[in-house]
């Protein structure tokens, strides 16, 4: 072999053992990160008993608040989910080399996300078994269906093109990784499915890629859309728009991109992947996050101003109540501190860098939650056709505490699911799909 060989050959084993190293050595702080994570999900399971014995009474959702929190956070989970989209169709297809180490990351964020979005409806619903009555009575005029449909398909690309993108490092953890548990080598010995990095299985597997990064494209812009017809087809102040459907779109890649910009920084912290998440990537997607933010203010500049132009009826009434009443606060702190003012502090470098940027972000993540939050509770407040007479406790919504600890579970399970995979699996890709010979097994890395 030629120096320039064994160069290359000391690089490719140099890495291999720096993107498997995670996979081999549990530290103390992941074990109590995942402990506290099935703490909060304890929780929350005991609030979700509560429901289940006792009903959504336990809620704060009445008749004129039917959805509450769970909503805002499908919604929520949802726009996240936009980003494996966004990372595998759309950068991988335009054929942006920079992106490829935050592939798999975002394709394990959209899978948790859309996997949490379908539990918090389950929850949503009171009763768990009224899920399969919707798939039993399947009635396609119903949104509800429309929805249910999408976000399913949506699930299974998003697996198949997670589960390709590993099959070549799932491959690799099974032939060098011998000094892990005998569960996780039979794990990656099914998952493999017999991958040897054969030049036809290559080719099959980029051709199975391709489609799929084609074909999630419109599906993942058809799930977003389908979710803002659930709210344009119901008749609410805020809610009868043909702006929300870009408009949810657009919204989505903005918490999405943030989401992956937070991943990054945590990934690169804690399992020493700096080498490989360099500034260079959070100055790109401090750059990408600028435009899709300005999109989305764009919309929402679109969404509010002829609203709040006429101030008619109870359409006034609504925007009165985000503007200046009792959800004003959060109102400017979405438009704001989630929106506008990371607009203008990303365009300045030195605020593109990790540290900084990842603050940024999540400001912008808690701005999506709030404003998924101001998209739902407020517009059933104020219905076109008010009940009369009815109790004061119908006019308000304040979340329960078991809605809370319902939530937080649904942000552990999120967690949780991500952190797992991340434990069991290679986060930046390893094999570039060309023929690799067998090489010595990593016997005693673990130490």
């Amino acid at each position: 072999m030629s120096k320039q060989g064994e160069h290359k050959q000391e690089f490719n084993d140099r890495r291999e053992k720096d993107l498997l190293r995670h996979i081999l050595k549990t530290s103390l702080s992941y074990k109590l990160w995942v402990g506290f994570l099935i703490l909060v999900i304890l929780i929350g399971t005991y609030g979700y008993y509560r429901q289940l014995k006792y009903g959504l009474i336990v809620t704060a959702m009445r008749d004129y608040t039917s959805w509450g929190i769970y909503i805002s956070n499908f919604v929520f989970f949802v726009a996240i989910s936009l980003v494996g989209s966004l990372f595998s169709s759309i950068l991988k297809l335009n054929k942006n080399e920079w992106s490829k180490p935050l592939t798999r990351i975002s394709e394990i964020i959209a899978v948790s996300a859309i996997i949490c979005a379908i539990v918090i409806i389950i929850v949503d619903m009171g009763r768990p078994d009224r899920f399969f009555y919707v798939i039993k009575y399947l009635r396609i005029q119903s949104p509800i269906i429309w929805d249910v449909i999408i976000i399913s398909t949506y699930l299974v690309i998003s697996l198949i093109l997670l589960y390709t993108s590993l099959l070549p490092d799932v491959a690799l953890c099974r032939d060098r990784l011998t000094a892990v548990p005998k569960w996780k080598k039979k794990l990656y010995r099914i998952m493999a499915i017999n991958w040897h990095n054969d030049p036809k299985q290559v080719a099959m597997l980029q051709k199975v890629t391709k489609i799929l990064a084609i074909s999630v494209l419109p599906v993942a812009f058809a799930i977003h859309t389908v979710t803002s017809w659930l709210f344009a087809t119901t008749w609410r102040p805020g809610w009868d728009s043909t702006n929300l459907g870009p408009y949810f779109v657009s919204g989505a890649f903005m918490a999405g991109a943030a989401a992956i910009i937070i991943a990054m920084y945590f990934i690169r912290k804690f399992i020493n992947l700096n080498a490989y998440i360099t500034e260079s990537h959070f100055d790109k997607m401090g750059k990408l996050l600028v435009l899709l933010s300005l999109v989305y203010l764009y919309f929402n500049i679109n969404e509010y101003l002829g609203p709040a132009f006429k101030m008619v009826g109870v359409e006034g009434e609504h925007i009165t109540e985000l503007f200046v009443g009792k959800y004003a606060p959060m109102y400017w702190f979405v438009q704001l501190g989630g929106l506008v003012l990371p607009i203008v502090l990303l365009l300045f470098k030195g605020m593109r860098r990790s540290l900084p940027i990842s603050i940024i972000s999540t400001f912008i993540i808690l701005g999506a939650w709030f404003k998924r939050f101001l998209i739902v509770i407020p517009s059933l407040q104020h219905p076109y056709l008010p009940i009369q007479g009815v109790d004061e406790s119908y006019l308000h919504y304040n979340p329960t505490w078991e809605e809370w600890t319902i939530t937080l579970a649904s942000f552990a399970w999120f967690l949780l699911i991500i952190t797992v995979l991340i434990k069991l699996f290679p986060i930046i890709p390893i094999q570039k799909h060309e023929h690799v010979s067998k090489r010595h097994p990593i016997l005693n890395f673990q130490k």
